[in-house]
Order: C-alpha cells, then structure tokens, then sequence
C-alpha cells in the first residue's frame, strides 16, 4: 500500500493519490492545520502539488501496526527554480476497509519556500 501510496505522490498523480483516501479521511501536513474529507484534501494536495516542481520519497522502513502503517524516510522536493530541499519524514496512516482514514506527515518543510 506505501508504495502506491508513494508512488502516486512522486507521480503528482492527485486522482491517484485520493483514490486511497477514505471519504471522511483526515489529513494533516506538518503544523499545518487538519484537513477533512477527500474534496478539501484533494484541493489542498493539489495546491501543494503546483507549488513545487516536483518530490521524490526514499522509504527508509515502514511498519504494518494494528489498523495502520507508520513509515519514515527522506524526501526530496525540486522548487520551481531547480533548487531542492531534502529532508526527513515519517509518516503515520490510520487504515481503514475504505482506505486511509487519517494521514499525518511530519516533515520540516519551513526552508521548502
């Protein structure tokens, strides 16, 4: 599941992306304030995904827990002037049978623009 998951975000694949989102999925990026719900994630990752060139994440581990994944690893995201920020990440996905129910990233991205 990580690697599609990951995989559509390297992608910038949004349709992808939310097609493994629960409808009433929360999502939280970093201190960001929480967004809820497939339609205000989808606008919000959409937002994130023209405000960079491109990402790329290298998944250092990853571990199935009871109703969910938390994986950690770098990533790497190109600016728009071909500059690129690389920082750690971990992430923390609660599943459930209609997807990903809650999705928290915790990454440093304040040097990202």
């Amino acid at each position: 599941m990580t690697g599609e998951l990951f995989r559509s975000i390297d992608e910038k694949d949004l349709q992808g992306f939310v097609s493994l989102l629960a409808q009433d999925c929360v999502f939280r990026f970093g201190n960001q304030p929480a967004v809820t719900g497939v339609n205000a994630i989808q606008d919000y990752v959409a937002g994130f995904f023209e405000s960079i060139a491109s990402l790329s994440h290298v998944i250092v581990a990853s571990w199935d827990i009871p109703g969910g994944v938390v994986c950690h690893g770098h990533v790497s995201y190109t600016r728009h002037d071909g500059s690129i920020l690389t920082v750690p990440f971990a992430n923390i996905l609660k599943l459930s049978p209609a997807g990903i129910s809650d999705y928290r990233i915790f990454a440093d991205t304040s040097q990202l623009y």
